[in-house]
């Protein structure tokens, strides 16, 4: 059983820069995102399940899911985006504890950026650390990065958990506002405390 760091912040936080932080030290870092792509490329596991659900029109002509058609219908629909999530979380899920389970490194991160919104288990995440900016800079950082608009931007914001909500859930928050340069000394020290509480007994309590 490993130390299990879940690390999570909202749209633009910056959450990949530190995952990648977390990596050059060695550390097993399990992007949920990651996992969903691959489930919904072309001849991922999830296909079959979306196009049965959602129609030859959720899938494009190289086979995989059609993300923009999903994200347009998830956005409109509740209901589309309850049964969306009800085919993918069980498969993340299973992966992400798969390779929990095979992790060499001292702990592992698992990075899953709608920890909060998605009702992830405590039990699972021993730690929570969230990757913290102001509201500006993620809207900045999305327009310039996916060619949104501010208000497409905004939209999925308000689709997410709250800047204070996610910050309640906190057990650690690593500030990104800044350059990407800026999060080496802060993810140094938070890899040195959870690599010494991964040789403890004492993380076992937590949760």
């Amino acid at each position: 059983m490993k130390l299990v760091v879940g690390l999570t912040g909202g749209i633009g936080s910056g959450k990949s820069s530190v995952g990648n932080a977390f990596s050059a030290h060695g550390i097993l870092v399990i992007d949920a995102d990651a996992i969903s792509r691959a489930l919904t490329a072309a001849g991922g596991r999830a296909i079959d399940a979306i196009r049965k659900r959602f129609g030859d029109r959720s899938i494009d002509a190289k086979g995989a899911l059609d993300r923009a058609q999903i994200r347009a219908l998830v956005f409109s629909d509740p209901e589309a985006r309850r049964q969306l999530e009800a085919i993918l979380h069980p498969m993340i899920r299973n992966e992400c504890d798969r390779l929990v389970a095979v992790a060499d490194s001292p702990y592992v991160i698992l990075m899953i950026p709608l920890l909060v919104e998605s009702g992830v288990p405590r039990k699972r995440c021993h730690r929570v650390a969230v990757v913290d900016c102001p509201e500006e800079v993620q809207i900045e950082r999305v327009i310039r990065r996916d060619r949104l608009t501010r208000g497409e931007v905004e939209a999925i914001m308000k689709s997410q958990a709250s800047r204070e909500l996610r910050l309640s859930y906190a057990d650690d928050v690593i500030d990104n506002s800044g350059s990407p340069s800026d999060i080496a000394e802060p993810v140094a020290l938070l890899h040195k405390k959870y690599a010494q509480l991964a040789g403890s007994q004492a993380w076992a309590m937590l949760g």
